[in-house]
Order: structure tokens, then sequence, then C-alpha cells
């Protein structure tokens, strides 16, 4: 229980001190906004896709590619780039707080972050004649793995490479773009030449592109995703790992300066 309390207090404070950023708050709707437009307009004009299928396919696309990915990687990296330089990290270590506290909280916040844009990007995608075809949990269970991939991914860029908030954008640009762009994000994986396409399914962002569209537009069963769901649950358990090994290690630098 004691964790529980602690973790959504962690979690509470982040989403508060978003909540007064009000250019993170516009960032992170409205540019997942502003791809799933772009992209469903693209296909739309340029493809045999009716309206409501143009947007049904951007809408997973806007969200694994700008919305999850900025929320969930930059985010995180930016709030413990932030809280190093700000002392906040000292500061807690001073209080009853626990570590594991404070790691689950962040998770927490950027999952409900990344909750938020599925509601808004969800609405305006249905508004425009959208509509979500596959099993609900099966797509809860593909989001949860997505963005606790995404937020262990964080945390190992923001404790081990990021050391200022000037490196935070920089660092997210150069490290994920290039996964975000052959994971099929802003082309279709049908444009790519068979190098290209065999490459792209090695990274993380094809399979929760792949899975996410296979049952939001496909209705494809757990089996039919089986291939996708086992590779991000392998990539989110060692980016969960790893994020807390890398959270570890940082607490002993700062508990050492």
């Amino acid at each position: 229980m004691r964790v529980g309390r602690e973790t959504w207090a962690v979690a509470q404070r982040i989403l508060t001190e978003l909540l007064r950023r009000r250019r993170s708050l516009v960032f992170w709707g409205g540019f997942p906004v502003s791809i799933l437009l772009l992209i469903g307009m693209i296909l739309t004009g340029r493809t045999d896709l009716t309206i409501p299928e143009a947007f049904e396919r951007a809408a997973i696309s806007a969200l694994v590619g700008s919305g999850f990915f900025f929320s969930g990687v930059g985010g995180t990296v930016s709030t413990i780039v932030a809280e190093r330089e700000q002392g906040t990290l000292k500061r807690l270590f001073l209080s009853p707080l626990s570590g594991l506290s404070y790691f689950w909280g962040i998770f927490l916040a950027y999952i409900l972050v990344a909750g938020a844009q599925v509601i808004l990007v969800g609405a305006v995608a249905a508004y425009l004649g959208a509509r979500f075809h596959g099993s609900i949990p099966l797509g809860l269970l593909l989001f949860g793995l997505t963005v606790s991939g995404y937020v262990g991914a964080g945390f190992i860029l923001g404790t081990q490479l990021a050391r200022r908030t000037d490196d935070v954008n920089a660092l997210v640009a150069a490290v994920g773009l290039p996964f975000v762009i052959i994971g099929g994000t802003f082309l279709p994986t049908t444009l790519f030449p068979e190098n290209l396409l065999e490459l792209a399914k090695y990274t993380p962002v094809y399979h929760m592109n792949e899975g996410l569209l296979g049952v939001a537009i496909h209705d494809y069963s757990w089996q039919e995703v089986g291939d996708h769901l086992g590779y991000l649950a392998v990539f989110t358990g060692v980016m969960v790992i790893g994020g807390w090994l890398s959270y570890l290690q940082m607490v002993r630098r700062e508990r050492q300066l």
C-alpha cells in the first residue's frame, strides 16, 4: 500500500508540473493530432483507401510514431534530466520516498499521458469516420507494452546519455527518429524495398505499428499477432529491467556528488 501511495504521489506531482507547462501539453496533444491529419490526408489522396480507412491507419501511426514516442521517451528523458539539474533527486534521497516508488511513479505518469493521447487522437479519428475493429483487451495489452517499452528506453537514455536539458531534443531525435521512420510510421511498410523491410522487422516500432494495425483494423486474433506480441514482450522486459538498473546506477552517482 505504501509503494502504491508513493507511486501515485510521484505521478501526480509530474502531471501537475506538466499541466503548468502549457506548451508541453499543446505539443503532446497537437503534435500527434497534426500527424494524424497529415498522414490521413496523404493516404486519402494517394491511395484507394476511403477516408475512414485512411484515418484508421493514420491514428495508429500518429500514436506510435509521434504521441507515444515523444511523450514516453522524450518526456521521461526530460523529467530525469530536469530533476537532476534542479537538485530534486538529492532532496528525494533525504525523504522517506522509496526509489521503487519514484521509478514506477514516472512510469505511471507517462502511461496516463499516453492514455490521454489515445483519447484525443481517437476522438479526432472517430469524428472522421475511423473505428476500432478488434479486441479491446488485446489492443490494451499492445498499448501497455508499447508505452512501457518507450518509457523504459527513456530511463536508459536519460540516466546514461543525457546530462543537460539541452541534450534532450538532440538525443531523442538522433536515437529515435531513424527507428520511427524505419518502423513504418510515416510511410507504409508496403512501400519499402525488400532489404529495408527485412531491416524494419528487427525494430520494435515495426512490431508496435503492425501489431496495433492488425488488431485495430483487421481484427487479428491473439495467434495472428503472436510474433509482434512476443517481440514486444521481450523488448519491453529488456527496456524496463535496463531502465531500472540504469536508474539505480544514476542514484549511486548522485549520492556520491
